[in-house]
């Protein structure tokens, strides 16, 4: 099927300011996101399934959105779904109604306009489904895999901070009565006791700063490329994240070579979608170098980014014309390349947050008790 060039699709600007394009560069790096107004992935997951299930099925586009959205319990899924069945009876197709809503991206617009352009609606919605459900499906596991040690690690920083905060400075008042010279570990524990004490309102203010400078400048491209580069320099975290993004890239690819968008319109709306400054810098330069005759391995293997692996698949799909079905087994790869490896840090890390935990309040506590040993052993 002839592919449909879509360069004359501008999107139109939302009525609502700064929370647009958050919610297009922010598109596969949220499940559920606060304050950009975009749909949860798990709502448009189900959406996409069953409107694409109705669709394929000979069900006309507004009988289906009628049974799909009498499906929704929840005020507020009512009110939108509800919205979007009555602009597409009174003659506006579902693309336009997509791009007319806060809460579904341009790239979803944009794969329907290809779907409903092809005569191939219900597969890309289907298509839609199933990308939702596996960028779902990553994010889970990898969630699921970090939970305990992050909650085990916050516990014992809790703990910790609780000694320090409280229980030390009690002693230290109890040895300031007696006297004498304190061992040097007791002394070495109050004494961070009493600078903690000290300077927790600057450190607190230090924390909340940087958090502001953070909101501030993560959308300059500055910050994006100190920040790519530093992640990446992470030993174990980088290889993890840098495999992530490459899923992602190659998940996003597959979905749009499935449903014929051109090349140079594919890469354009990947760079819209993942906002990683190493891909954002490699596709745009792929956009210049395509047009000048190059192919998407040759201009890829420029970029240190990319394993050598990754552009010899590409290189294949290329040349077999096959590059939906190369991107699928890039993304499957991946992911479960960082599933595994993810369980196997977060089994590694647990044991030792745990024996950092009983380290560190083992180290306090015998620092509070020492005192008392000596003084018992003088009487």
């Amino acid at each position: 099927m002839a592919s449909i060039d879509i360069s004359n699709y501008k999107q139109k600007p939302k009525p609502s300011a700064g929370s647009s394009k958050s919610g297009i560069l922010d598109f596969l790096n949220k499940d559920i996101s606060f304050g950009n107004g975009q749909l949860p992935d798990k709502k448009k997951e189900a959406f996409y399934n069953e409107l694409g299930t109705l669709t394929r099925s000979g069900i006309d586009i507004k009988t289906a959105l009628e049974l799909t959205s009498s499906s929704y319990t929840k005020a507020k899924d009512i009110e939108l779904f509800k919205s979007i069945q009555e602009a597409v009876v009174s003659g506006q197709s579902l693309s336009e109604t997509l791009q007319s809503q806060e809460k579904f991206s341009s790239y979803e617009y944009y794969s329907v306009r290809i779907g409903e352009e092809t005569g191939r609606l219900g597969e890309v919605l289907n298509e839609l489904a199933k990308y939702y459900k596996s960028k779902i499906s990553q994010r889970r596991k990898i969630i699921g895999a970090i939970t305990y040690p992050l909650l085990v690690l916050n516990t014992s920083f809790a703990a910790i901070f609780f000694m320090i905060k409280f229980v030390v400075p009690m002693f230290a008042d109890v040895f300031k009565r007696f006297g004498g010279k304190l061992p040097y570990l007791t002394a070495l524990i109050v004494s961070f006791s009493d600078w903690f004490d000290r300077y927790i309102y600057v450190l607190l203010f230090a924390i909340v700063a940087l958090v502001v400078f953070y909101l501030v400048s993560r959308r300059q491209a500055w910050f994006q490329r100190f920040s790519a580069i530093a992640v990446l320099k992470i030993p174990l975290a980088g290889d993890i994240v840098k495999k992530i993004y490459l899923a992602r890239f190659a998940n996003t690819m597959r979905l749009l070579t499935g449903t014929n968008t051109p090349l140079l319109q594919a890469l354009g709306m990947v760079k819209q979608m993942i906002a990683f400054y190493p891909i954002v810098e490699s596709l745009t330069m792929a956009e210049k170098d395509i047009l000048h005759g190059s192919s998407l391995s040759e201009t890829l293997a420029k970029h240190d980014f990319y394993p050598v692996k990754f552009i010899q698949m590409i290189k294949i799909a290329e040349e077999v014309n096959k590059l939906e079905y190369f991107f699928e087994q890039l993304s499957t790869q991946y992911t479960e390349e960082v599933e595994y490896k993810t369980n196997a840090i977060s089994g590694l890390l647990e044991p030792l947050i745990i024996i950092f935990l009983g380290m560190a309040v083992g180290i306090i506590l015998i620092a509070m008790y020492l005192p008392m040993f000596q003084m018992s052993n003088s009487f």
